[in-house]
C-alpha cells in the first residue's frame, strides 16, 4: 500500500478523498427491527438483533460524536422509531448538539411526535425523511408493501399541519418509479418538503432483486437530464456520480466518500465504511472495542487503506474517469465486479460487459429478515414464488417474495 501524503492545496474533492479527522456525516443504524420487509431493503432488515447497543451505549455514542465535532448523524434501521429509546435518543443527540436526520417509513410519526419535531425542543437540530418509492400507492407498495404509501403520505400530512419545515422525501430511483420524477416533485412540493433520490444498490435483499429494479441504460439517461434540469432544487446525497459520465457533472461532490467523509455504524456497534456495504468485506471495527468509534476512524486498516491512492484497473484510461473515479465501490462489490473495474451501470456501457464475463456473486455475510412474511410483504409478481411450493398461499401476503432465494455463490 503507497504511502499517504496529503496534497497541498488542491480541490475540496482531492482533499476529501484522503480522509478527515472526523466524519463529515454517518450513519447510524439503530435497529434492524423494522414492521415492513422491503424487497430492496439493503440491511435486510426486519428482525431485532438481541445485541443492539443499550440506551446508555448509545448515550456514550453521542458523547463521542459530539467531542469529535460531527455535523450530523444520519439515523436509519430497520425502522428506528420502533425502538422505545427513540425518542429520548434523538433529544440526547439534540441537546449535546449533535444534529439527526432520520429516514423513517412514518409509521410512529403521529400528529403528537410530528408536533413535538416541530417545537422549540427539537432547535432546528433535527431533519425528517419520509421514506416513499413510489408517486402513487401501485408502484410504492410493489417494493414496500400494502400500505405503506398511506402511511407514509400520513406522515407528511402530520409533519405539514404541525408546521415541520423542509421535510424529505426520500426515494430509491427503480425502473418503475423513474418516469414519475415530475410526480415526486409536485408531490414534495404540495407539502413544502424537498425531494431527495438515492440510487438502488445490490445489497441486502436489494442483491435479490437488482436486475429486475435497477434502471435501464435509457433511464440512466433521462434521469441525468432531468438531475440536469432540476438537480439544484433535489437532494441526491452524491448518489449519481457514476452518471457523471454522460459528460457535465451532476451537483455535489460527486465522489465515493466510503471511510473517507462517512462511514456507518450498526446496531450491535460494528463500523462499516460505507451504508451501502453492510458486508464483512468493509468491517472496519467495533466502537466498543478500547479506543471506541474515534479510534476506528482515524487507526482502522480498511479506512487507511481507502484513503490510500486507488488504482481504477482500465476506467484509468477512459476519457471520463475524473468525472465518474470509476463509480460505486458497492455497486461493483455486490454484482461481483473487481473494485478496480467499471460501475455495473457505467453509462458508456463498459458495465454491460463486465457482468456479461465471469464473475462471482459475493454471498451475504448477514441477513435479519424474518424468518415468516410480515402482514404487508411487499408481493413482486416475478418472484414470488417459490419453485417447490405445491399450492397458492391463503393470501397474496402471506407468501414471502424472497422466500428460497438466496445470493448466487
Amino acid at each position: 500500500m503507497e504511502t499517504r501524503v496529503r496534497p497541498l492545496g488542491g480541490s475540496l474533492v482531492e482533499q476529501f478523498e484522503y480522509g478527515l479527522d472526523a466524519p463529515i456525516c454517518l450513519t447510524w443504524e439503530l435497529t434492524y427491527a423494522c414492521n415492513l420487509s422491503c424487497a430492496h431493503c439493503l440491511s435486510s432488515s426486519g428482525k431485532r438483533d438481541p445485541r443492539e447497543l443499550s440506551t446508555e451505549q448509545c448515550e456514550a455514542v453521542i458523547d463521542e460524536l459530539q467531542r469529535m465535532q460531527v455535523f450530523y448523524v444520519n439515523i436509519g434501521g430497520g425502522e428506528p422509531t420502533i425502538r422505545p429509546d427513540f425518542w429520548h435518543l434523538l433529544q440526547y443527540a439534540v441537546d449535546h448538539q449533535v444534529g439527526v436526520k432520520f429516514s423513517t417509513n412514518g409509521v410512529r410519526l403521529t400528529p403528537e411526535r410530528a408536533a413535538f419535531l416541530a417545537s422549540p425542543a427539537c432547535g432546528g437540530y433535527v431533519d425528517v425523511q419520509i421514506s416513499l418509492d413510489g408517486a402513487t400507492a401501485e408502484v410504492n407498495d410493489y417494493v414496500r408493501g400494502p400500505g405503506s404509501y398511506d402511511t407514509a403520505i400520513t406522515a407528511l400530512e402530520n409533519l405539514a399541519a404541525a408546521g415541520f419545515k423542509d421535510a424529505k422525501i426520500s426515494v430509491v430511483v427503480t425502473r418503475q418509479n423513474v418516469t414519475q420524477l415530475d410526480e415526486f416533485k409536485a408531490l414534495a412540493d404540495s407539502y413544502g418538503a424537498t425531494l431527495r433520490l438515492t440510487r438502488l444498490r445490490p445489497s441486502g435483499r436489494g442483491a435479490d432483486v437488482w436486475d429486475e429494479l435497477h434502471p435501464l441504460p435509457e433511464q440512466q439517461r433521462t434521469l441525468y437530464d432531468w438531475l440536469m434540469a432540476n438537480g439544484e432544487n433535489v437532494l441526491t446525497g452524491d448518489s449519481f456520480f457514476h452518471l457523471a459520465a454522460f459528460g457535465e457533472a451532476l451537483p455535489g461532490l460527486n465522489l465515493c466518500g466510503a471511510g473517507r467523509v462517512v462511514c456507518l455504524i450498526d446496531p450491535i456497534g460494528d463500523v462499516y465504511a460505507c451504508p451501502f456495504a453492510i458486508h464483512d468485506n468493509f468491517h472496519a471495527g467495533n466502537l466498543l472495542a478500547e479506543g471506541g468509534f474515534e479510534r476506528v476512524w482515524q487507526t482502522s486498516e480498511l479506512f487507511q487503506e481507502l484513503r490510500s491512492p486507488q488504482t481504477s484497473g482500465a476506467c484509468t484510461s477512459c476519457e471520463f474517469f475524473d468525472s465518474c473515479r470509476g463509480g460505486c465501490m458497492a455497486a461493483k462489490f455486490f454484482t461481483g465486479l473487481p473494485m478496480d473495474g467499471p460501475d455495473p451501470e457505467c453509462v458508456q456501457g463498459y458495465g454491460e460487459s463486465a457482468l456479461a464475463g465471469e464473475r462471482t456473486i459475493p454471498a451475504a455475510s448477514q441477513d435479519h429478515s424474518r424468518s415468516t412474511p410480515a402482514r404487508n410483504a411487499p408481493v413482486m409478481l416475478t418472484i414470488g414464488r417459490r419453485p417447490d411450493l405445491v399450492a397458492p398461499p391463503v393470501s397474496a401476503c402471506a407468501e414471502n417474495p424472497l422466500a428460497g432465494f438466496r445470493p448466487k455463490d
